[in-house]
């Protein structure tokens, strides 16, 4: 359509002109909302917008700039329809049914601009309008070179590149706290030792006798509690990334954005523009695998306020690219799982520039920050007493149950609790009860190897008949147990798991299982040179060996049909993250599990991250 006016700069709307008697054009009359944005904001705001609108690619529509990935949603219903338009005053977005509404509200916010197509829309008129300025705006911002709005992708010619190369936090300047504070109100609001949300959401999850006498309201949950979506056999999954999810330093390390998807796939894309600049070959420029950044994502959805569950579809395909033979449908090992995703964080968070040194001390990756410690290995000959030492990283702790304690088949032991203390009421049950201390016990103990695993000794220079000790050197912050329940059967020839309960602490105490504790112990008061006989006092030792549970993965089933859910313990409160139902439970139900995995966190982050769900 093409406008007729006969005075400069004057805005007009996009009525079609009625045509007269006499076939002279007459122009509809200008948008008084549009001369008043004009006037308030000098004549030039609207040329300037050029800066705002990029070419969309392939057919080089005008649009509004946003970032990959990105879907504009109107901020009242969270609708994506059609037309959507951007507030010119407070960049708010709103379908074509609610912005005459947030006009209404606020006087001077008549005027957007559609997303999609770039052209101002009045909302209060509810019409189009057109303006010069912002035309020469459109413009420019078509005819603005691809390097300022696309990728670079070719490597011959050194087109100029964007200004800004480097993430910086953003950090909201007084006019911009002043209007988060206009228009933002609480996340949380605190009800007794629990918090609330503080919109109404939908139920997220069903009356279960068996767990609970009521229904878990999702208004009742704590903030961040969100039930994941089974995608076909994918319990395996679900439970480790609740457990993530609700790990007090990774939960801060994401929520603070130290993990920008925008800056990994930039210097993604580097590194790979780089290898096939060497290997002669032009760079793709596409999207890489990053389960950093799709961890990310989800730490945003999880914590975004929305009870109805999730569906990490995303995720679990970057996974399976990631982890190409466990691209399936069929059941997986929730700690092979684990483990697999703490590398591929550790592949993508690692700093280069980092020496060798901080990659064997967990210093490279967020990942091993978290979860990396240190065991120590002693292997002392019975004959002259040289004694070999060797320092493994490791980022969880594999224990053995009883092997000699058989599990009697019940209904399951029921427990409790008695001035504090958890006692069982199932004697059938009780002598095939193993302890989380039995377990660390048998770990640190001293065991003799075989003949047929006789050891090179450097003294005697033949190979001779050893003990091994274990022991833990270095506690990470957050302590991972493995605990194995799938073992090989001799006589079937087969894996087989170990139905054995397993009695765990909700606090713990590791100083008897330190090297330090272990080798006093075992020197006594002898003066020693080691280097974890004098390294930490008591009183540092004490602070970092008591740790507090927050997590309990358990496998329920047989081994061929079983299923994965986890305990979580939130504000002093557990909840149980069945897939996409959450409930509330008592101390005894999540005793009476079945515990795969125990997640323990060293007390004093325990207790900062029970001040605060989200540090700020």
């Amino acid at each position: 359509m093409r406008l007729i006016s006969t005075m400069p700069h004057t805005s007009q709307r996009a009525d079609p002109p009625p045509m007269a008697s006499n076939s002279a054009l007459r122009l509809p009359p200008p948008c008084p909302h549009l001369a008043a944005y004009r006037s308030g904001c000098g004549g030039s705001g609207l040329r300037s917008l050029h800066r705002c609108l990029r070419r969309r690619p392939p057919l080089g529509r005008p649009e509004v700039r946003r970032d990959p990935g990105e879907v504009p949603r109107c901020g009242a219903c969270q609708g994506g329809g059609a037309r959507l338009y951007a507030c010119l005053a407070c960049a708010a977005v709103s379908c074509s049914r609610h912005a005459p509404d947030h006009a209404a509200m606020r006087p001077g916010h008549e005027i957007g601009v559609d997303v999609d197509r770039a052209e101002l829309f009045c909302a209060a008129c509810r019409d189009q309008v057109y303006d010069p300025d912002f035309d020469a705006a459109v413009v420019i911002a078509l005819t603005a070179p691809a390097a300022s709005w696309a990728p670079q992708t070719r490597t011959g010619s050194r087109a100029k590149r964007p200004r800004r190369v480097e993430y910086r936090r953003w950090a909201p300047d007084a006019d911009e706290r002043a209007v988060i504070g206009r228009r933002s109100g609480p996340l949380l609001v605190r009800e007794g030792n629990a918090y609330a949300c503080s919109t109404t959401a939908t139920v997220n999850s069903t009356a279960n006798a068996a767990t609970t006498s009521s229904a878990t309201s999702s208004a009742s949950l704590p903030w961040g509690l969100r039930g994941l979506n089974n995608l076909g056999n994918t319990c395996f999954m679900n439970s480790v990334l609740q457990a993530l999810l609700h790990t007090p330093l990774l939960r801060n390390y994401f929520l603070s954005d130290r993990h920008n998807p925008l800056v990994c796939q930039q210097k993604t894309r580097k590194k790979a523009t780089a290898k096939d600049r060497n290997n002669g070959r032009d760079g793709a420029g596409g999207l890489q695998i990053c389960l950093a950044c799709d961890l990310d994502a989800m730490y945003s959805a999880v914590f975004s306020g929305d009870r109805k569950p999730y569906s990490p579809a995303k995720f679990l395909y970057s996974w399976w690219r990631y982890a190409s033979n466990l691209a399936n449908y069929q059941q997986h090992d929730a700690h092979e799982f684990f483990i697999c995703m703490l590398d591929g964080i550790h592949e993508k968070e690692q700093d280069p520039c980092k020496p060798s040194s901080h990659v064997s001390s967990g210093e490279c990756c967020i990942a091993h920050r978290v979860f990396s410690g240190t065991l120590r290995s002693d292997v002392t000959c019975t004959i002259c007493g040289f004694t070999s030492t060797t320092y493994d990283p490791c980022v969880d702790i594999s224990l053995d149950l009883d092997s000699k304690k058989n599990s009697t088949k019940t209904n399951g032991p029921k427990h409790h609790m008695n001035g504090g203390v958890t006692k069982s009421i199932s004697t059938g049950q009780k002598s095939g009860t193993s302890t989380l201390m039995e377990c660390l016990d048998r770990f640190t103990r001293p065991e003799k190897l075989g003949v047929d695993q006789k050891l090179f000794c450097q003294q005697c220079q033949v190979r001779q008949e050893s003990l091994k000790q274990m022991s833990i050197r270095k506690i990470p912050l957050v302590t991972c147990f493995h605990i194995k329940r799938f073992e090989h059967s001799s006589m079937k020839k087969a894996l087989r798991k170990v139905d054995q309960y397993l009695d765990f602490p909700f606090s713990l105490d590791l100083a008897p299982y330190l090297s330090s504790s272990i080798l006093r112990a075992r020197y006594g008061n002898r003066v020693l040179a080691s280097e974890d006989y004098n390294s930490d006092s008591d009183a540092s030792v004490e602070l970092v060996s008591n740790l507090e549970l927050f997590a309990v993965v358990t496998h329920s089933g047989k081994l061929d049909a079983g299923h994965y859910l986890t305990y979580l313990r939130l504000n002093s409160q557990w909840y149980r993250c069945d897939d996409a139902w959450i409930t509330h439970v008592n101390e005894s139900m999540v005793r009476s599990s079945q515990a795969y995995m125990l997640f323990y966190v060293q007390k004093i982050l325990y207790y900062k991250a029970s001040e605060s769900l989200i540090s700020p």
